[in-house]
C-alpha cells in the first residue's frame, strides 16, 4: 500500500536528500547541454516529485500496470525535474536523459511526453493537468480499480478557468482519490505571481469543497506526511500547497525568476555544481561535461512506447431507418437521433458483460439536444453531466479514453470543436481514443445565428493529424458510421446538423435506403450521370440531390457523389467524377477551408484537371431558416442548378 508508514525512516530521509542533490545536478547539466530548458521551476518541484515517485504505487519494472497510481505533472516545462526524479528512482538511466534532453528524436522533450515510462500525460499547455487527473480518477472508478491520482501543478496556472472547472467536477463526482500538490514558488516568467495576476487559489479550492494544507515543499518529511494524510482521508479531494524556492539548492538561482526558463552559462554551471557537490573539483566537472557532450552526439535512445488501446465490444444489430412511414408518407429523422439510438443500443448490447469495454458519455448542459437522454436514464453511472465547462470536459474525456474506456463527448460543434480546439490538440498529441459527436454544424442551425453556425469544423480539425472525420448524410449513414468506428482506435469526429432529413434511397429503388454499410474513406455514388459531377456531404447532400432532380428535368444528367470521409477522399471516385470534365463541390461549410479545398488539392495531386467550382458558405450569416440561408449563399437546390447550368453554357 502506498504511503503506508506513518513517517519516513531516517534511512529513507537521507536517501531522498541524496537523490535531491543528484537530481539538481542532473537538471543543471541537461539544460546546459541542451542550451535551453527550465531549471528554476524544476529545482523547486523536484523534491515533490521524488517523494511521489518513491512512495506512490508505481513500478519502474512495470510502468503500465493496470492498478498503478496515476501521476500527472500539469506544468510540463519542469521536465528536467520530472525526468531526473524518474531516472533516479529507476525508470531509465540518468545518463541517458541528461545526455539527450531536448535532442532531436529523443523522447526526453522540452515538455514531458506521454510514453516515457512514468509519464501519464503530455503537458505544456498550462491548466489542463487537473482535468486529465479527473479523467484518470474516473477511469479507476468505472473499472473498480482502487488507486490514487496525484496532480502536481504550478502556482501560475491556478488563474486559468479550466482549473476551476476541474475543481468543481472533481467535487461533484466525489473524486476523493485525487490529491493536488501545488509548487508555490511565487515566481513566473514576468515576476511575482501576486503581481502578474493575483489568485486566491487556496480559497478557490476550499470554496469548491476541497480540503487544503500548506507545507514546506522542500521538507521531505512534511511532503510525505501531507500526502499520506490526503490518501488516507477519502472524505474529500485534497490540495497541498507546497511553499518552495525557485532554483532551490544553488544560492544565486534561488528566488530568481531569471532562471525560470534559462539554462546556466558555463561559468554559472561550474559554480552551481561545486555548490551541490563540494567534494568535486572544477577539473572533475569539466571532464564529466566533456563525456556527456560526446555521449549527446552518439547515444541511441529508444522512442516512446504508448500501449495500444484495448477495445472489446459486442456491436448491436444495425438499425435501419425506412424512407416512409406505414401510411406511405415521407419520413424525416435527424442524424443526431441516430446517434442517440446507437449509443443506447451499444450500451444495451454490452450490458452486464464484465469483459466488454466500458461505454461512457459526456454532456455539457445540452442533454436532449445531443440526444443522450435515453442513454443517461438507462446508464446513469456511465453518464457525466459536466455543465457549461467545455474545456474541462474535452480534456477529461480525452484522458479517460486512454484508459481502455470508450468515450463519447457530444456537444454543439461551436463548443466541442471551435471552443475546445487547444484541448483536442493536446488530446491528439496524447494519442487519445475519443469519439467526438458534434451536432448542430453548418448553417443548418438556422435561426440561432452566426455565433452558433459551426462552419469551420473541417478547417479546424484537419489541422490535427490523428483525427478522422465523418460527415454522414442521413440517419442510416450515421448509424453505420458509428458502428464502424465503435471498436476502432484513434480520435473520430462525427459531425451532424440540427434538422431532420429524409432518408436517401437508391436511384432504382425509391423505397430502399442507400446507406447500408460504411467504410471510412470510401465515397458513395448517389446518382449516376455523365454531364457533370457534384460532390457533397452531410446535410448539403440533400440540397445537391434536389438540384440533381431539377437538372434531370431539364435533360442534364449529373453524377452525384457522397464524400462523407472528407479528410480521406476516395481517389477512384474522384477519377470517375473527373471523367465528366466538370466537378462542383457543395458544402455547408466555410468554402475556403472545407471539402472543396480538399477535393481541389487532391485533384491537383492526382494530375486531374477538370473544370472546377466550389459552393459553400462565404461569410458569417444571419438568423433565418436554413433554407433561406442556403438561398442567400446560392447553394440551395435552385442555386446549385443555376450554377451548373451556367457552367455548361460557358
Amino acid at each position: 500500500m502506498p504511503f503506508e508508514s506513518e513517517r519516513l525512516s531516517q534511512i529513507e530521509l537521507e536517501h531522498l536528500k541524496e537523490l535531491g542533490r543528484l537530481c539538481r545536478e542532473d537538471i543543471l547539466k541537461m539544460t546546459y547541454l541542451a542550451g535551453s530548458g527550465h531549471p528554476g521551476g524544476s529545482m523547486s518541484s523536484v523534491d515533490i516529485y521524488l517523494v511521489l515517485f518513491s512512495f506512490a504505487n508505481i513500478d519502474p519494472g512495470n510502468p503500465f500496470k493496470e492498478d498503478r497510481d496515476r501521476i500527472v505533472i500539469s506544468h510540463g516545462h519542469t521536465s528536467p525535474g520530472v525526468y531526473s526524479a524518474l531516472a533516479r528512482v529507476g525508470f531509465f538511466p540518468p545518463e541517458e536523459v541528461v545526455a539527450t534532453f531536448r535532442r532531436i528524436k529523443s523522447p526526453y522533450e522540452g515538455h514531458i511526453t506521454r510514453g516515457v515510462p512514468g509519464i501519464e500525460w503530455t503537458t505544456g499547455n498550462l491548466g489542463q493537468g487537473l482535468s486529465a487527473g479527473c479523467g484518470f480518477a474516473l477511469a479507476s472508478r468505472i473499472k473498480k480499480i482502487h488507486n490514487n491520482t496525484f496532480v502536481v501543478m504550478s502556482d501560475g496556472e491556478q488563474g486559468k478557468g479550466q482549473v476551476a472547472e476541474a475543481r468543481r467536477f472533481a467535487k461533484k463526482f466525489a473524486l476523493n482519490d485525487i490529491t493536488v500538490l501545488i509548487d508555490y514558488n511565487r515566481l513566473q516568467i514576468c515576476g511575482d505571481v501576486c503581481e502578474v495576476m493575483p489568485v486566491n487559489f487556496k480559497g478557490g479550492f476550499e470554496a469548491d469543497g476541497w480540503k487544503t494544507m500548506e507545507i514546506d515543499g522542500h521538507n521531505y518529511e512534511m511532503i510525505y506526511e501531507a500526502i499520506r494524510t490526503a490518501v488516507m482521508d477519502k472524505s474529500a479531494p485534497y490540495a497541498i500547497i507546497c511553499h518552495t524556492l525557485m532554483g532551490k539548492g544553488v544560492d544565486f538561482m534561488e528566488n530568481n525568476a531569471e532562471y525560470h526558463g534559462r539554462a546556466l552559462r558555463h561559468d554559472e554551471l561550474i559554480s552551481a555544481l561545486l555548490q551541490l557537490n563540494p567534494q568535486k573539483t572544477k577539473e572533475d566537472i569539466e571532464r564529466e561535461l566533456a563525456e556527456l557532450e560526446q555521449r549527446r552526439k552518439t547515444i541511441v535512445v529508444e522512442g516512446v512506447n504508448i500501449p495500444a488501446p484495448k477495445i472489446k465490444l459486442r456491436l448491436p444489430h444495425p438499425k435501419i431507418y425506412l424512407p416512409k412511414d406505414n401510411e406511405g408518407r415521407i419520413k424525416k429523422i435527424g442524424c443526431r437521433e441516430a446517434f442517440g439510438d446507437f449509443i443506447y443500443d451499444l450500451a444495451k448490447a454490452n450490458e452486464g458483460d464484465p469483459n466488454s469495454t466500458p461505454i461512457v458519455a459526456f454532456d455539457c448542459d445540452l442533454l436532449d439536444s445531443v440526444k443522450l437522454t435515453k442513454f443517461a436514464k438507462a446508464f446513469p453511472q456511465n453518464f457525466f453531466e459536466s455543465g457549461v465547462q467545455e474545456h474541462n470536459t474535452a480534456t477529461i474525456a480525452g484522458a479517460l479514453s486512454t484508459q481502455n474506456v470508450l468515450v463519447f463527448f457530444a456537444d454543439f460543434g461551436v463548443f466541442n470543436i471551435d471552443e475546445t480546439y487547444n484541448q483536442h490538440r493536446l488530446n491528439d498529441i496524447n494519442h487519445t481514443n475519443l469519439r467526438l459527436i458534434s451536432t448542430h454544424i453548418g448553417l443548418d442551425v438556422g435561426a440561432d445565428g452566426k455565433t452558433h453556425h459551426c462552419i469551420d469544423y473541417l478547417g479546424v480539425i484537419r489541422n490535427l493529424y490523428g483525427f478522422k472525420v465523418i460527415i454522414p448524410a442521413d440517419a442510416n449513414e450515421t448509424y453505420q458510421a458509428l458502428l464502424f468506428i465503435a471498436d476502432k482506435p484513434g480520435n473520430w469526429l462525427i459531425g451532424v446538423g440540427r434538422e431532420s432529413l429524409p432518408i436517401i434511397t437508391k436511384e432504382d429503388s425509391p423505397n430502399e435506403p442507400l446507406f447500408n454499410r460504411f467504410v471510412y474513406g470510401k465515397a458513395t455514388l448517389v446518382r449516376n450521370g455523365t454531364d457533370i459531377a457534384i460532390i457533397s456531404m452531410g446535410s448539403a447532400l440533400h440540397l445537391a440531390l434536389s438540384a440533381f432532380e431539377i437538372l434531370k428535368a431539364k435533360g442534364i444528367n449529373a453524377m452525384l457523389w457522397n464524400f462523407s470521409s472528407p479528410l480521406e477522399p476516395d481517389f477512384e471516385a474522384l477519377k470517375i467524377a473527373a471523367s465528366t470534365g466538370i466537378i462542383v463541390t457543395v458544402e455547408d461549410h466555410n468554402v475556403r477551408t472545407g471539402l472543396g479545398n480538399i477535393i481541389a488539392n487532391t485533384l491537383f495531386e492526382l494530375r486531374l484537371m477538370p473544370e472546377f467550382r466550389k459552393l459553400g458558405v462565404t461569410n458569417y450569416s444571419f438568423s433565418a431558416s436554413p433554407q433561406d440561408l442556403y438561398k442567400m449563399e446560392c447553394f440551395d437546390p435552385q442555386g446549385i442548378a443555376n450554377e451548373i447550368e451556367n457552367i455548361l453554357l460557358d
